[in-house]
């Protein structure tokens, strides 16, 4: 396996124009029609080494109390990386999936609490675009036991799905990224809205909504509209245009990262019952040009914590434990699509402002901490790199 030292530069927190995530079936975002200038020559404060290549990478997740990270690739196939050694493996029991435009296999995600150094026997999560009838699809979500008898392979067995999104035309807008609560008690997981914008507001259903979960997929007690008739169950907040990241910070507050239209990538701090305005508000607009009123216009929205406009199409991002770059600490690290970049934002209270901005090769789809606290990102579309971050 190739180990190759890359060297990158520091960008200015300054962005440029393009829209986030358009309604084309074959990506998220539109072609990138600039490059960002870097600002002050400084070197980044990372080296980076490379850990071989995927095949559309979208998701990736250490084992708990391992250094093996599990990596889905978007056409329905999963491998494995072992940190320490190299070694790279294969996953078989996966389910079929709807692979075209934005879908395919999505989100894998562990139980915190199932930690053991070695991989076992241990459940697994995971998401993805599920076919319907006629030319319907829709994100599910799976559970399964995870088995590695060998050192090159593992096998899940029992995988059934537990959560369903209902079943639409289209290929675009699944979200389908998975967070565990900090309790361990219950899980959250993304909804997109499909690109059909107004069941966002329509809380009969769960489009365009965060869902909290127990870990068997039903809904939650306590959520918002818990017994009330004719409300889906599993909501938790709602009008979510593309959710692509959801994480808890360290002070146990859950966070989302979603696309925004022609401009207005968004942070929101996720309340229980706080509706985020879309499609009636954003700080972007349209693609043919429609202003949309922004957050300002309309009080009764929960407004973004803080928004980008010109976007940075956001993969996934991550709040960071400081272990080893200190001054990090608490920080939210964004994996960015256009420009392709590594972005750190620092968060004060419910606010937050963009900090760093460090270019990268090639778009950034997934960004995860390791065991130790490096950094590992995943290059999104065929051939993206796996790459591992630590301090110069």
């Amino acid at each position: 396996m190739t180990k190759r030292p890359i060297s990158l530069v520091l960008l200015s927190p300054v962005t440029l124009g393009l829209a986030s995530c358009g309604m084309q079936t074959t990506g998220d975002s539109p072609a990138a029609n600039s490059t960002p200038a870097p600002a002050g020559g400084g070197a980044a404060p990372f080296r980076i080494v490379e850990h071989g290549s995927f095949d559309e990478p979208w998701a990736a997740a250490f084992a708990p109390g391992t250094n093996t990270i599990f990596i889905t690739e978007k056409a329905g196939t999963m491998k494995f990386v072992d940190a320490a050694s190299g070694r790279v493996g294969t996953v078989t029991g996966l389910p079929d999936v709807d692979y075209g435009g934005q879908g395919g296999l999505g989100d894998v995600a562990f139980l915190p609490s199932e930690g053991s150094s070695t991989l076992g026997n241990r459940t697994i999560y995971l998401s993805w675009a599920e076919a319907g009838s006629g030319d319907t699809r829709g994100a599910a979500v799976g559970r399964g036991r995870l088995v590695c008898e060998q050192a090159d392979a593992c096998r899940i067995e029992n995988l059934a799905v537990i959560w369903r999104q209902p079943k639409v035309t289209g290929r675009g807008h699944y979200s389908h990224r998975i967070a565990f609560a900090p309790d361990a008690k219950t899980m959250f997981v993304s909804s997109g809205d499909r690109q059909k914008m107004s069941p966002a507001q329509d809380t009969a259903n769960n489009l365009g909504s965060i869902v909290r979960l127990n870990l068997d997929g039903t809904p939650a007690a306590g959520n918002p509209f818990t017994g009330a008739a004719g409300k889906a169950q599993d909501i938790w907040s709602f009008g979510h245009r593309n959710t692509l990241g959801i994480a808890f910070d360290g002070q146990g507050r859950l966070w989302n990262i979603e696309h925004g239209p022609a401009g207005g990538d968004e942070i929101n701090l996720v309340e229980k019952g706080a509706n985020y305005g879309w499609p009636e508000v954003s700080e972007g607009d349209h693609y043919d040009g429609r202003a949309i009123p922004p957050h300002a216009t309309r009080p009764e929205f929960s407004a973004p914590a803080i928004s980008w406009n010109p976007v940075i199409a956001p993969g996934d991002f991550l709040f960071y434990s400081g272990k080893l770059w200190p001054e990090w600490k608490g920080n939210a690290i964004i994996g960015a699509m256009k420009p392709a970049a590594l972005v750190r934002v620092a968060i004060d209270g419910t606010k937050a402002k963009e900090a760093a901005r460090y270019p990268m090769d090639k778009r950034i789809r997934e960004v995860v901490e390791g065991p130790d606290g490096a950094l590992w990102l995943l290059e999104d579309k065929a051939g993206g790199r796996l790459l591992e971050l630590r301090p110069r």
